[in-house]
């Protein structure tokens, strides 16, 4: 039977537990449920029969809040660590351990927790006017780029890590071109200013705990002030000029020096076989002189004339005119050989050969008259060779 079919009987719905709510068939009434806590927390009674089941349903309420509470400390306690950073977890304010990226949980509100990147680099740029070594100022523009190292340092050994870079990084600045002259930070020793900046900031970061580390430091410019600039300016190009002269100069002496050195090696060697040279043709003389002498002592006579002749060869060969004398009178005769030798069409002289036999006439003291006498003691010309320049 249908549980809405009229029977004269009661109706007997799900809902109702079947007999008005005093049956044990069916869920509980919610409504009823309620009624029944607000009445126990406000001190109210009810009647006998709904004690029961007004105490189950206490305990069903608090087990889903206690459920509900579960969950939620579940989700409070657990905490979610990325890739680039590192977790730090604190007990009562105090350092309880570093949780690495991941899942990870704590215990509220016992403990809690802080996220630090620890890859991230960050940077700190400053830009100051100071005192160089020699006191001339200069304006340096210096840019630190840095990471945290360790984060809990990071965050509890220091009130404020980031400040402590800033005031070091100026600190140190300050004391490395404090003792350095402006030539110095401005041209020469730039790198070293550099790396020695960096050096000495990483000291004084370890020295108060920051828990930082410097990566680099860049050394964008050096300047003097702006009314002296365009002095500093000369002076900066004076001296690459000069360092430019030096260059050139030293590339100068290095191909010099080698030259020199290669053309004093040269004269030496020439001077050698000169000094070799005369040598040798001195002591051919002195063996043409000995076998000459030889034949001397042997027909003095001969030997003289040939010296005679052999000298005479050399002496005419090396004239162009020739001026012949007469034993009876005063007159001298002009031979012009070189003419002569033109003029001849066909001479040897012309072909580079030797110079023909020429009959030099003689004047008679008697009659004024030449006459031909080739064999005359000192008017005749004797064959010679004259070598043709």
């Amino acid at each position: 039977m249908a549980w809405n079919e009229p029977g004269g009987q009661k109706p007997r719905d799900p809902w109702s537990g079947g007999g008005g709510g005093k049956g044990p068939q069916g869920p509980p009434d919610l409504d009823q449920i309620f009624k029944n806590l607000r009445k126990s927390l406000l001190g109210g009674g009810g009647h006998k029969g709904g004690n029961g089941g007004g105490n189950q349903s206490i305990g069903g309420i608090i087990g889903v809040i206690a459920l509900i509470f579960v969950v939620f400390y579940g989700v409070w306690a657990f905490f979610q660590v990325d890739s680039a950073e590192q977790g730090v977890v604190l007990r009562f304010g105090k350092l309880h351990r570093i949780v690495e990226p991941g899942l990870n949980w704590h215990l509220p509100p016992f403990e809690s927790y802080r996220k630090v990147n620890v890859t991230k680099v960050y940077s700190h740029k400053v830009s100051e006017e100071m005192l160089s070594g020699d006191t001339n100022i200069v304006g340096v523009t210096l840019e630190v780029q840095y990471r945290v190292l360790d984060p809990a340092a990071y965050l509890l050994k220091v009130a404020n890590s980031d400040a402590i870079l800033r005031n070091a990084t100026e600190s140190a600045l300050r004391h490395v071109v404090g003792s350095k002259t402006i030539n110095a930070v401005m041209s020469t020793e730039r790198e070293d200013l550099r790396r020695t900046v960096q050096i000495r900031l990483q000291e004084y970061l370890d020295q108060y705990s920051t828990g930082l580390l410097v990566s680099a430091v860049v050394l964008d410019s050096t300047a003097a002030p702006a009314a002296v600039r365009d002095a500093f300016q000369d002076v900066t190009r004076a001296r690459e000029d000069e360092d430019r002269f030096k260059k050139e100069a030293e590339a100068y002496a290095n191909g010099v020096i080698p030259e020199a050195r290669g053309r004093a090696q040269r004269l030496r060697e020439e001077a050698e076989a000169y000094r070799a040279e005369i040598v040798d043709r001195a002591r051919g003389e002195a063996q043409r002189f000995g076998k000459l002498l030889t034949e001397y002592e042997r027909a003095p006579e001969v030997t003289r004339q040939r010296l005679y002749l052999e000298t005479m060869e050399a002496v005419l060969g090396n004239s162009s005119k020739v001026f012949l004398g007469s034993q009876s009178n005063n007159s001298m005769m002009y031979l012009p050989l070189d003419q002569i030798i033109q003029s001849t069409p066909g001479s040897r002289a012309q072909r580079g050969g030797d110079v023909a036999p020429i009959e030099v006439p003689n004047l008679d003291s008697s009659s004024g008259q030449a006459s031909s006498r080739a064999d005359s003691e000192p008017t005749s010309l004797y064959r010679r060779k004259r070598e043709v320049r």
